[in-house]
């Protein structure tokens, strides 16, 4: 991709002036701003106007000065709570990996993706994926985070499309939905060769305080490593960690999730 250097300049300047916003004393008008970042007036309050459509700064209507907008603090709210979640998950994950000697890892819905947060292999070998985004429809701890949302983002995503990664992944919305509703159902989700031909995996949720899921906690490795036979130990297993960080953010298991393993293998895509 060629990056538009007019583009980038201008982003960096509305971070810029969100950040000046941001160690002023409350608020800063326009020429305040545009003084200290070495603009023209005009290219401070055109940015201004751009961000406070987006609701990332505000203007006082009295002294027609800037203040950061509600849209920054709940964008600053979900980063603690990020943060957090990834420090309390971190133990339970590097627990969880050395005692199955396989890959683990917490992701949380992002936009319409499943963002990895936290990250732990057991080898110490592999690359981190923290930060890497993937899709929901053809992972598992994506389906976990689906499973949770109303049909209707289901279908919405649908008219978009499910890209199909493997001859394995689900792109019909009539199959995905079934596939949900057994995610709900057995409170786990598989992916076996749905997104990476050659990576199989295992997904149970982490839940808030209301026992809505806040995030998926999930085991990965190669096909050979997880086998559908291997399926109800790794779930029992996972939802033990999930479980430690459930109760340590505050969060409630939902009584559905409180069952015994699953005492029959989970066939691919089942």
């Amino acid at each position: 991709m060629v990056l538009d250097g007019n583009a980038v300049r201008s982003v960096d300047r509305a971070a810029s002036l969100l950040i000046a916003l941001g160690e002023s004393q409350g608020e800063a008008g326009v020429t305040e701003l545009a003084r200290r970042l070495g603009l023209h007036k005009s290219t401070a309050s055109r940015l201004l106007a751009t961000l406070q459509k987006r609701g990332l700064v505000e203007q006082d209507d009295d002294s027609g000065k800037y203040r950061l907008g509600l849209a920054v603090v709940r964008l600053g709210g979900h980063a603690e709570r990020t943060l957090d979640l990834r420090s309390i998950a971190m133990p339970q994950l590097e627990g969880l990996a050395r005692g199955i000697r396989e890959t683990t890892s917490l992701e949380i819905l992002e936009g319409d993706a499943a963002l990895t947060i936290a990250y732990s292999d057991a080898s110490g070998m592999g690359r981190d994926r923290s930060g890497r985004s993937s899709p929901l429809h053809a992972t598992a701890p994506g389906k976990v985070l689906l499973a949770n949302q109303p049909e209707r983002e289901v279908i919405r995503l649908s008219k978009v499309g499910f890209t199909p990664y493997t001859s394995h992944t689900i792109v019909r919305v009539d199959l995905l939905l079934e596939e949900l509703a057994r995610v709900r159902r057995r409170g786990f989700a598989t992916a076996f060769g749905e997104f990476e031909p050659s990576v199989n995996a295992i997904s149970v949720p982490v839940y808030d305080q209301r026992t809505s899921v806040v995030a998926a906690l999930e085991v990965r490795a190669s096909g050979n490593r997880i086998l559908p036979s291997r399926v109800p130990e790794l779930v029992e297993r996972a939802r033990d960690a999930a479980a430690v960080i459930t109760e340590r953010i505050g969060g409630v298991v939902a009584a559905s999730d409180l069952r015994p393993s699953p005492a029959e293998p989970a066939p691919p895509g089942a």
